[in-house]
């Protein structure tokens, strides 16, 4: 395009469009100078509560002002407030990064503004949409009966796929309301969003079943058939199982296999939650953590955890679109098209209307690094992960608290809970990593999770250092050992 193409010089427009331009290079020269010296920034810095607040204007300006002031207040009020999820020593929580060119993707994104919520809407995001996720299926092995449509998280995509599950075990609830004996059944280390779908969409809490879990905290196959057989015999109405690969606390993977026999017995909807770690099963040696999800009725992965595109871009995956589309599709006259009986209209499959153009960063990431850099870079942290394992092994005053089957190290202090939580809220003060926390056993155990796309050997072991320092100077002698010793 011609700069400025169809305007005139001195119109209002082009003046605009100028101080663009210029504003626009200052940010990408910003924005590489972040990623070129991103060791030298803190990870997190400490700031008190309404601080931020408090240096802000209490309210906004009557006139414009310069995008040079607006850039110059975010580095000097924003920036140093924010907890930078895009930094290689960020371990918290579970790895969100964004390489340069998904941010180019973004950029563009802003820039064009589609509402891909039919196809008449926006053509190229739609069918962009239907292309990567056919790609990204392919990279997974998954079977070409799975229909894929992006949503914002993964706690969208839950909802959604249990609101699927409402409509395959009991149509009539889209007309004559929820039927009080519908059952989802969930283990005790599955992500709080399920149980959050469940009650948004009026199963009610006391219809969702936690089934224990095991040693390695997966959950219990016995326990779930006999919770399943309870629930049929008091009259219950089993609607849906949701089985985790990559549990949130320890990264656990629920056994599938096992648990698909089990669903299609009962006629229940089986979702996987696989957000975080699905993302592994692009590694050839890995994909076996998908192993039986080929039999299960929905399948969420989150691209903007472990894929390399930034948040959000969550990914539903369902053998059964006509039970999703027949949950939500609802269509005014204003939203016809002649076209209808022959695209696919996103916004028939969820509860937004309005859909931004998601897939176009996912796009940019799966062209720019190819299946083999992206293979590379999870290998990578995969191993970086048994390198922070080995270092807490070798360690006698750590101990490992939950297997490492992925990129995520479970691990505490032998001092007791008081020391981790003193020992957690140090490292994080300092600026120099970033980690979280969980409960295991009544533990309290502290959360690194590697995948950033910059993350290299030096940070984990320089972070290991770190947390080998700080416990030094306020853990005490005696030690006692409490977590589940899982290899």
């Amino acid at each position: 395009m011609n700069e400025n193409q169809g305007q005139k010089a001195d119109s209002p427009l082009s003046q605009e469009l100028s101080e663009f331009q210029r504003a626009a290079a200052e940010h990408a020269d910003w924005i590489a100078s972040y990623f070129a010296g991103i060791r030298n920034i803190p990870v997190s810095q400490s700031v008190k509560p309404g601080a931020v607040k408090a240096a802000l204007p209490q309210t906004a300006p009557e006139t414009g002002e310069s995008l040079e002031q607006i850039f110059a207040d975010f580095q000097s009020t924003i920036f140093p407030a924010l907890t930078l999820w895009n930094h290689p020593r960020f371990f918290g929580y579970f790895p969100s990064s964004s390489p340069p060119p998904a941010v180019l993707a973004e950029f563009l994104a802003a820039a064009l503004n589609v509402n891909g919520m039919i196809w008449k809407s926006s053509p190229g995001a739609t069918e962009l949409e239907q292309t990567v996720l056919a790609w990204l299926r392919q990279w997974l092995a998954l079977p070409e009966t799975f229909f894929g449509i992006i949503y914002d998280t993964a706690s969208t995509g839950v909802l959604h796929a249990l609101a699927a599950a409402r409509q395959w075990v009991a149509p009539q609830c889209r007309t004559e309301g929820m039927q009080p004996d519908l059952t989802v059944y969930i283990s005790e280390h599955t992500h709080s969003s399920a149980e959050k779908a469940a009650i948004t969409l009026g199963f009610g809490q006391n219809r969702v079943r936690k089934i224990p879990v095991d040693a390695q905290y997966r959950m219990q196959v016995s326990a779930l058939e006999a919770a399943l057989e309870a629930d049929q015999r008091a009259g219950k109405r089993p609607c849906a199982i949701v089985a985790t690969v990559g549990t949130t606390s320890t990264t656990a993977i629920d056994p599938v296999s096992e648990i698909a026999p089990i669903a299609n017995h009962y006629g229940v909807w089986l979702h996987v939650d696989a957000a975080y770690a699905g993302s592994a099963a692009i590694v050839p040696e890995m994909r076996y953590i998908l192993q039986g999800v080929e039999q299960a009725h929905s399948l969420v992965l989150n691209p903007h955890k472990w894929l390399y595109v930034p948040s959000d871009c969550s990914v539903l995956y369902t053998r059964f679109p006509d039970a999703l589309r027949g949950a939500f599709s609802l269509k005014p006259e204003y939203l016809r098209t002649s076209e209808d009986d022959q695209v696919v209209n996103f916004m028939d499959y969820g509860f937004q209307l309005g859909r931004r153009f998601r897939s176009l960063k996912l796009w940019y990431v799966m062209r720019a690094l190819g299946r083999q850099g992206i293979i590379e870079r999870l290998r990578h942290a995969l191993h970086l992960a048994q390198v922070a394992k080995q270092l807490v092994e070798a360690d006698p005053d750590f101990e490992l608290c939950a297997p490492v089957p992925l990129s995520l190290v479970c691990f505490r202090h032998r001092g007791g809970d008081s020391v981790n939580q003193r020992l957690h809220a140090e490292v994080n003060r300092t600026g120099k990593a970033f980690l979280s926390h969980t409960v295991l056993n009544g533990a309290y155990v502290l959360r690194l999770a590697v995948g950033n796309f910059q993350t290299q050997e030096e940070d984990v072991r320089e972070t290991w250092s770190l947390i080998r320092q700080t416990a030094n100077a306020i853990a005490p002698a005696e030690t006692v050992s409490i977590c589940l010793q899982s290899g």
